[in-house]
């Protein structure tokens, strides 16, 4: 490419990094928090060595950009999500131009901007993928130069281990990091065997397994705990379930974008029948990133459950083998200006993203009343996965209302906890309402129910026999705290309801009960 194509394709690089950046903090400042998003909220809030569901990586993000919670907002705890997302798109750029050219860089750039998993739910959300696909795409940019080398000098042996670095905070990210050193060792095993008569190998390995160190330190303290509850949800009778495999290869269209996949395809095939051209190596190494994680957890879809972001990772290297065959393509054609630099398919890509994320907005903030249920007042709402992000300010208005009252005519006394029964809706219960508020939140019950929260209850210190306590149950997640409670307590008093609008019409109700007399007796969750 000549000088003013390389500075042509640097402008749009730019102006996509601009562009989607602006995207990403007018909706982390304008949208309420998802369930996972403000559970992993807990993990700054209690940070230590690991959790219950994954390592503390995501946990350390946000403690970090949100300078350790000193700024606590949507934006603040999302900015690490933010950040990250720039940065990947400047790595993959890098990956794309390293293998090919900067127009396959740039498309690599396009495209992972129009991946729902990598542009939304790892770029916009904070959850444990965000900080995993950044070390993912940079463990591979170092594995793509240093793997195939026959003479394994100096210079390659700090590549790799600065990839094995990598590695490890994929690894602490995320438990799917270890799939990078699957492709990694077989790539070694089967096209480069030198690997292994040197040390460098071994240190490496060595390297990405002491990251692992806090996990075990923590699951060594709770029994190994983290690694019974994950055991448990990939364990399951063999019995083929293809309505959850099909489900699985939808949701891997869907959330990286069906045009992206259309893509996908289409170049493996052109590498396949050799009508487009890469390095055989590369084309090697990024197949065998992209064959352990997805080969996995697809299986697993033929027996149980899965869901489409365990395999998102996997995803990334097919995006930069895409963008490849895309250059090659686009140049065989002699395209100039815009048509070069975004062809009408990554056009159309990025509007398959961007114009449901935008009625996707509008739903939540503005949609009159709700989609769901509407028959039951219990269930009012219910199905409506719109009022999962919206209208927590209303019932901490409301509630607040009722606590004032509660007080002034003695029926609760002060420092009051809030009670639920499970971490969603509970944790942003938690945020949304018992932390503006200055209240305590516990969460009793099973430990698979409250997560985190088993170990939070002990920290704020657990229920005493004969408090009382508030409990919060909104129509779209309906728990009945008689189902819940009712041998816990003396008695549950149903209080107030709270009625949340949404552009002047109910959506769904917040229903607040008194829990009077706590007898004693919740179960341990670690029995």
């Amino acid at each position: 490419m000549n000088d003013l194509q390389e500075k042509e394709i640097k402008k749009a690089l730019l102006i996509l990094i601009l562009a989607t950046t602006a995207v990403r903090v007018f909706i982390a400042s304008t949208m309420e928090f998802s369930v996972d998003e403000v559970y992993y909220w807990t993990y700054a809030l209690y940070p230590d060595w690991s959790h219950f569901d994954h390592p503390p990586m995501v946990g350390l993000v946000i403690q970090l950009f949100s300078i350790n919670l000193f700024f606590d907002s949507e934006l603040a705890i999302r900015l690490g999500a933010i950040v990250i997302s720039v940065l990947n798109t400047i790595v993959i750029f890098s990956i794309g131009k390293q293998i090919k050219d900067s127009l396959a860089g740039l498309y690599a750039a396009l495209l992972l901007n129009a991946s729902i998993y990598c542009s939304v739910l790892a770029g916009n959300f904070i959850i444990p993928d965000s900080p995993q696909l950044l070390f993912w795409l940079l463990s591979l940019k170092y594995l793509i130069v240093v793997l195939p080398k026959k003479t394994i000098d100096r210079t390659a042996q700090k590549e790799f281990l600065l990839a094995c670095l990598f590695i490890g905070l994929a690894i602490i990210s995320k438990y799917h990091g270890v799939f990078i050193w699957a492709g990694a060792g077989l790539y070694a095993l089967i096209y480069n065997r030198d690997w292994f008569k040197k040390q460098v190998f071994y240190i490496g390995m060595l390297l990405s397994a002491s990251f692992t160190l806090p996990i075990i330190i923590w699951n060594i303290q709770n029994e190994w705990i983290s690694f019974t509850f994950h055991g448990d949800r990939v364990a399951n009778e063999l019995v083929l379930r293809f309505d959850y495999f099909f489900t699985e290869i939808f949701g891997q269209v869907v959330y990286n974008n069906p045009i992206n996949y259309v893509l996908i395809v289409m170049g493996l095939m052109a590498f396949y029948k050799k009508k487009a051209s890469i390095n055989h190596e590369y084309l090697r190494i990024l197949l065998l990133n992209f064959l352990p994680i997805w080969l996995v957890f697809t299986s697993f879809s033929l027996f149980r459950q899965t869901l489409p972001h365990w395999t998102g990772p996997a995803f990334t290297p097919l995006i930069i083998l895409a963008a490849v065959y895309l250059s090659e393509k686009t140049q065989n054609q002699k395209l100039i200006g815009s048509k070069l630099l975004m062809p009408k398919i990554l056009r159309s890509a990025l509007y398959l993203l961007y114009v449901p994320l935008l009625a996707a907005w509008l739903l939540i903030n503005f949609y009159p009343g709700t989609i769901g249920k509407k028959k039951e007042v219990a269930r009012y709402g219910n199905n409506d996965f719109t009022l999962d992000m919206y209208g927590w300010d209303q019932i901490k208005s409301g509630f607040e209302k009722i606590v004032e009252r509660d007080l002034s005519n003695g029926s609760m006394s002060k420092n009051t906890p809030i009670i639920n029964p499970r971490y969603f809706p509970g944790t942003e219960i938690d945020y949304y309402v018992a932390r503006p508020l200055d209240m305590k939140l516990l969460m009793p019950g099973k430990l698979t129910d409250i997560h985190k929260y088993a170990w939070i209850n002990e920290a704020r210190g657990n229920l005493k026999s004969g408090d009382n306590a508030y409990m919060i149950s909104t129509s779209n997640w309906y728990k009945d705290p008689y189902e819940y409670y009712s041998d816990n307590f003396e008695q549950i008093i149903p209080s107030d309801t709270i009625e949340i609008t949404r552009s002047g019409t109910l959506a769904y109700y917040a229903f607040v009960y008194q829990m009077k007399g706590y007898r004693g007796n919740f179960t341990d969750p670690f029995k």
